[in-house]
């Protein structure tokens, strides 16, 4: 059940609530749905299962950090406006504040991080990512048909690893889920609590088109260095699909070959990105604080920031009333049935690669692995406390 202290639905409380897991969430964009859905699903109740499915497959077609859309979502939905900003707020705060640190230190700080630790924080999100597709899979696969379909979208998606192939699994999931499922099977429709009206998202969406059209004009009519910035970063959270490694290389040759930021420094950044918990768009801060010219410092940090994660509110904002609408309808449920058996495959896809090929090395890997899940799902643990003596213990066995 929900805390008493965190039952209202001001924003200063889901502030709170993405405070501390942007200050645990390891792991990467999967992880952090799984913190999220344990968080705010299990615990919290803020939702049900298939609410949060279908924001999840809603943020996957989305261009973006799918984990900080889904949690801009959930702080709409539970406090409108400023609950969205507080979700990312929170969730993203300690990242970029670290990151920040680390670039206005000059020091090598992300190399100073013991290596044990590192790996320790990857192991437990095997637990957390496992957790969620156990969870997931049996709220959302319940009978053959849609076990059958987790099963073959993450076959596909191992078999074909692209961004692309995610949005052509859950495009047929849907097809398939609107041919073979009945019009109820994917349950009765539950109404996401959206303070935001048609003519609202299409403001929204109107703007995002606006300021990706426009940007770059104006940073050629006008040419001042926090415009191009901007315009540069905007531009990566706008049309970059899969999260934050696949922005890095786009972020790389827009900053490195025109000398805002040298080559050692950006690679320093990427290697303290990986350190921090929270959406790895806040390296973004990291880069910003670092410019060699244009806005410098803290204030570089925050024009970047705000530029790459400008998107992903204004599609999450814009696309919300249309998307409760769609899924409103029968046939859209039973299609939207077949979409959420196919995230369920992606995530169990994911689980084993990145997440677990990155991760379980050795047969003490495994171990801790398997006890991190045991504490998580078995003992009810805290995942906060669960992350931190993974960290320990993984430096523990590094050492």
């Amino acid at each position: 059940m929900p805390d008493s202290e965190f039952s209202d639905r001001s924003p200063w409380a889901v502030f709170l609530v993405f405070l501390r897991l942007g200050l645990t969430s390891f792991g990467g964009p999967v992880a952090h749905l799984g913190y999220f859905r344990e968080e705010l699903v299990v615990r919290r109740r803020w939702l049900s299962e298939r609410n949060y499915a279908d924001l999840v497959a809603l943020c996957q077609f989305l261009p973006g950090p799918a984990s900080s859309q889904v949690g801009m979502a959930l702080g709409l939905a539970r406090a409108g406006y400023p609950g969205a900003l507080a979700a990312w707020l929170g969730f993203t705060l300690p990242s970029a504040v670290a990151l920040i640190l680390f670039a206005l230190g000059l020091a090598h700080w992300g190399d100073a991080v013991p290596a044990g630790l590192l790996h320790g924080l990857k192991v437990v999100a095997v637990a957390v990512v496992a957790q969620a597709v156990w969870g997931m899979a049996r709220s959302l696969c319940p009978d053959v048909p849609r076990t059958s379909l987790m099963a073959v979208a993450a076959c596909a998606v191992l078999w074909w690893s692209s961004v692309w192939a995610q949005f052509l699994v859950l495009a047929l999931a849907a097809l398939v889920g609107l041919w073979t499922l009945a019009p109820g099977q994917g349950a009765a429709h539950e109404p996401l609590p959206i303070p935001v009206g048609r003519h609202a998202g299409m403001a929204w969406l109107a703007l995002f088109v606006a300021l990706l059209l426009g940007l770059p004009w104006a940073a050629a009519v006008f040419p001042h260095a926090t415009l191009a910035v901007a315009d540069a970063f905007y531009r990566a959270g706008s049309l970059v699909f899969g999260g934050g490694h696949v922005v890095m290389p786009l972020l790389q040759a827009e900053l490195v070959p025109t000398g805002w930021v040298d080559q050692d420094t950006f690679l320093a950044g990427y290697g303290a990105a990986q350190a921090v918990p929270g959406p790895l768009f806040t390296f973004a801060a990291f880069l910003g604080a670092s410019l060699q010219m244009g806005p410098q410092g803290v204030w570089g940090a925050l024009v970047c920031l705000l530029a790459i994660f400008a998107p992903s509110f204004l599609l999450v904002a814009g696309a919300l009333p249309f998307w409760e609408g769609l899924r409103a309808h029968p046939r859209m449920q039973a299609a939207l049935a077949g979409v959420n058996a196919a995230v369920v495959g992606l995530l169990v896809a994911a689980l084993y690669q990145p997440v677990w090929t990155s991760a379980i090395h050795t047969p003490q890997d495994v171990a801790l692995a398997l006890l991190a899940g045991v504490a998580l799902m078995a003992w009810k643990l805290p995942p906060w406390l669960v992350v931190a003596a993974s960290a320990g213990a993984g430096w523990w066995l590094g050492a």
